[in-house]
């Protein structure tokens, strides 16, 4: 069993981070932490073997030693169970919990980890270049895509939303710890990345299933509204489309992703 820390102050400097945490979007990267919050956010990351300092856990919900929650609630005895695979465990009562909750019901357990920002673009891996999208659902969506369909890095252009934020966390559901992740890449940055580079459009040289996919490669995702920039663009080696008979304009950037991405996959 972890070493158990009861806190019953607002005050405290561990919730006056998860504050910070929660509401800044950028904030992990001026204290060096992550703010994981609710169990299947957590349950994700342990399974991806993440070391877990501290775990978070309301009174509700600990059944631990000198516990508070009811030993016939099944939801606590798994959350607790999750805590208990922290370094530590800091118990909180659920109504100090509402003070420093992302979510508008308290999920009640969340984990915090150490963030070391990674810098260098590895050269030869099938990856996913972000070009300055600003939507974190869309960000988290694309991460899980990238995840399961064989992507293995992602590479987040400067003025793409905050790969770590927490509702990009929430939205990839552990996707993060399966992927070599940069953010804050200039365009000469890509160069490292030795493989072509591949980008939507509707004026493309090929059709989506009949281009010569070559693999690796990397696909290119542009900003929600304006696209991919000129000059990223003028970096790609091949355009394609993705066929649309239904007759809609264009599609949301993370279902073009995840198309883009399964055909990859498909060919590989």
């Amino acid at each position: 069993m972890p070493a158990v820390q009861q806190i019953t102050s607002r005050d405290n400097p561990l919730l006056q981070r998860l504050r910070k945490l929660a509401a800044d979007p950028g904030a992990y990267r001026k204290l060096g932490e992550l703010w994981l919050e609710g169990d299947h956010l957590c349950s994700a990351c342990l399974t991806r073997g993440v070391e877990v300092p501290t775990a978070v856990i309301a009174d509700t919900a600990w059944t631990g030693p000198e516990g508070c929650a009811l030993r016939e609630d099944t939801q606590a005895d798994h959350l607790t169970a999750l805590a208990s695979r922290a370094g530590r465990v800091v118990v909180v009562p659920e109504g100090l919990w509402k003070s420093f909750t992302g979510l508008e019901s308290p999920a009640r357990l969340g984990f915090v980890l150490k963030h070391e920002a990674v810098q260098a673009v590895q050269p030869g891996l099938p990856t996913v270049i972000l070009d300055r999208l600003q939507d974190a659902g869309n960000v988290g969506t694309i991460l899980r895509a990238a995840s399961a369909l064989g992507a293995r890095q992602v590479v987040a252009l400067k003025g793409t939303a905050a790969l770590w934020s927490p509702k990009v966390l929430r939205a990839a559901m552990g996707a993060h710890w399966g992927l070599h992740l940069v953010e804050n890449a200039a365009l000469n940055d890509l160069d490292a990345l030795e493989v072509p580079l591949l980008a939507t459009s509707s004026h493309a040289d090929h059709s989506l299933p009949q281009a010569p996919l070559p693999d690796p490669c990397a696909w290119v995702l542009g900003h929600e509204g304006q696209g991919i920039a000129p000059e990223l663009m003028r970096r790609c080696d091949m355009t394609v489309s993705i066929p649309q008979p239904g007759g809609e304009e264009s599609l949301n950037v993370a279902m073009a992703a995840s198309i883009c991405l399964y055909e990859s996959l498909r060919r590989r």
